[in-house]
């Protein structure tokens, strides 16, 4: 592992004969942020500059639609940026002690409360764009530490009181997740349990094409299960002499997505972290795996974002009856048969990863990502000018706007373009490559 850097390579796996292609989400909903600005919003000030301030809005992979907030000022947004609803912890909101309040603000602010509702109680006459900014001013007090303000005193008298009156509320739960993204054991056995975390009334549970022959899902009582609930634990039932191999079942719902969710982006391409402030009933869909084989190490094999801990977790289990020994950043883990055990990789802020495990019998198993845990913070005043051109601003006014298009929220059309992507290619392991980027800081 080079000093800095994350070891993104080929892993050396004793493993049984069977493989797997990257895992699709365990968790949550994926969805695009196709326009890089606003939807509905309005122009603030922030150190004398304008920011345009409002909701973004992005399409929900499988249908539907969500409105966010940015968390995550001084990073740009980038248009057709993949995102997906991760927990706070995997997200910059693992290190604010006023993520609560953000959650508040939002529950009670446009768009969950009208722009006649607020008016109303707060003694103001707004239109949406000024609402969607004023609730954006709030919360980039608590997310970034910076105060936005306004020339219009009704959207500033809205903004003053949401943060005077936030109250820090617990984390809300996932619109839909699993407790366990992979498991393993030896045909002839039910291979669990993955349970089902969701909101939705009902689930739909389906093994995903490709399955050997006699592999099902079942419940509990080894019942086959096409639907789940909140709770629900789920098996995959293998009969006994399959050959060695894996399988993955899917649960899919439409639900609504709680209000208060963070998303982060998921491309190379760095793009500021959202938070949700509202959604239509959306498509979310969730993946679990399960390994098989009759006798040696039987792996299974998860990754998850600690931003607590500024790296990944590679988690690995054995139900095999031989030792798993696998090599990660340069030393070599063994797990014992009927063991698990964790090992955090760490990772620089920013950085793309990219792990593959494999195993001279077949077994591969790749995770890619970019740890994302920090806002940029206020950009260096020193920094240089990029000879690129601003961002463009919006496409056309929101319903709010006193006139002029809105630009990119963490830019504007005085603020410089970035300078540049420093882009370094490392060779580790089996020569695998990935990216570190720099901050895309507002102002370099």
């Amino acid at each position: 592992m080079a000093a800095g850097l994350v070891a993104g390579g080929t892993l050396a796996v004793a493993g049984p004969a069977f493989a797997d292609d990257a895992p699709t989400s365990s968790s949550g909903v994926t969805a695009t942020l196709e326009k890089a600005t606003v939807a509905v919003g309005d122009t603030v000030q922030i150190d004398g500059k304008d920011e345009g301030a409002g909701l973004f809005e992005l399409q929900v992979d499988g249908g539907g639609t969500i409105k966010t907030y940015c968390i995550d000022l001084y990073h740009y947004t980038q248009p057709m940026t993949p995102y997906k609803e991760v927990t706070w912890a995997e997200s910059s909101l693992v290190h604010n002690d006023n993520a609560g309040r953000i959650r508040w603000i939002l529950e009670h602010s446009y768009p969950q409360v009208s722009p006649d509702a607020l008016s109303k109680t707060f003694g103001v006459t707004l239109k949406e764009g000024q609402a969607a900014a004023a609730t954006q001013a709030a919360i980039w007090h608590f997310s970034d530490n910076v105060d936005a303000t306004s020339t219009n005193p009704d959207v500033q008298k809205l903004t003053d009181a949401l943060e005077s009156k936030a109250q820090n509320v617990g984390e809300p739960g996932a619109s839909l997740s699993l407790g366990s993204p992979e498991v393993a054991g030896h045909p002839g056995e039910s291979l669990g349990p993955v349970t089902v975390h969701t909101n939705a009334s009902t689930a739909e549970v389906a093994l995903a094409p490709g399955a050997p022959q006699g592999v099902t899902v079942v419940g509990k009582d080894g019942k086959p299960v096409t639907q789940a609930t909140d709770g629900t634990q789920l098996f995959f039932k293998v009969p006994a002499g399959t050959q060695p191999g894996s399988a993955k079942l899917t649960v899919s719902a439409q639900t609504t997505v709680p209000i208060g969710r963070a998303f982060v982006s998921e491309s190379k391409i760095q793009s500021q972290t959202q938070i949700l402030a509202g959604t239509s009933t959306a498509s979310v869909e969730a993946v679990a795996t399960a390994n098989w084989a009759n006798k040696g190490p039987i792996p299974a094999v998860s990754a998850m974002k600690d931003c607590a801990k500024g790296g990944v977790d590679i988690t690995a289990s054995n139900k095999g009856d031989q030792p798993f020994t696998f090599e990660l950043g340069g030393q070599k883990h063994t797990i014992e048969a009927g063991k698990s055990q964790t090992v955090t990789i760490p990772v620089a802020e920013d950085q793309a990863y990219d792990f593959t495990i494999k195993g001279p019998n077949g077994f591969e198993k790749r995770f890619q990502g970019v740890l994302d845990c920090k806002t940029a913070g206020t950009p260096a005043p020193s920094a240089a000018p990029s000879s690129q051109p601003s961002p463009a601003s919006a496409g056309g006014s929101s319903s709010g706007s006193n006139g002029g298009d809105l630009a990119e929220t963490g830019s504007s059309s005085s603020t410089p373009m970035i300078a540049g992507i420093a882009i370094v290619l490392v060779v580790i392991g089996g020569g695998a490559v990935f990216m570190l980027r720099r901050k895309n800081a507002s102002g370099q």
